[in-house]
């Protein structure tokens, strides 16, 4: 018997079994356990969930802040995980131009990110950004809000 011109070649028959198979974490009774489960919506991870570290968050919201305030993001991008009050006053500083590039080599570099709970469902954050020979200082709070929890930057100053 001939194969057809046009066949595609078939996958070695043992080839499914050497693929590592997709499990879920599972409990004493064998039934799923959805706890184990990442969460596959980004905003997820922004909830307010037992084991979550206001420091990672205030840290990876001032490098993305930071991208904002010198141009290298859009302030759009931050929109959803700023307040009313919150993203008037990062567009008012990105229009001044708060963080201007001395020129087109220069990156911003951050220093540690500095932050204090004031209470449970906040975070008041600051971060120093080296801008070639110029230095700033950036501040914000974030708190969490709305029945979901999520994590929001309320307000914004830089210097």
């Amino acid at each position: 018997m001939t194969a057809h011109p046009n066949a595609r070649p078939t996958a070695r028959p043992d080839a499914r079994l050497t693929a590592r198979p997709h499990h879920r974490p599972r409990t004493a009774d064998g039934t799923c356990d959805p706890a184990g489960r990442r969460p596959r919506h980004p905003r997820a991870a922004c909830t307010g969930t037992p084991g979550h570290d206001p420091r990672a968050l205030a840290s990876r919201f001032a490098h993305q802040l930071v991208e904002v305030l010198t141009g290298a993001r859009p302030s759009g991008q931050l929109m959803r995980h700023t307040s009313l009050d919150g993203y008037g006053q990062l567009a008012s500083l990105v229009r001044m131009g708060a963080l201007r590039r001395g020129g087109a080599a220069d990156r911003p570099r951050l220093g540690p990110v500095h932050d204090r709970s004031p209470s449970p469902d906040a975070v008041e954050a600051c971060v120093r950004v080296d801008l070639g020979r110029r230095h700033h200082m950036v501040a914000f709070r974030l708190e969490q809000r709305g029945p979901a929890g999520q994590w929001q930057c309320t307000a914004v100053e830089a210097r």
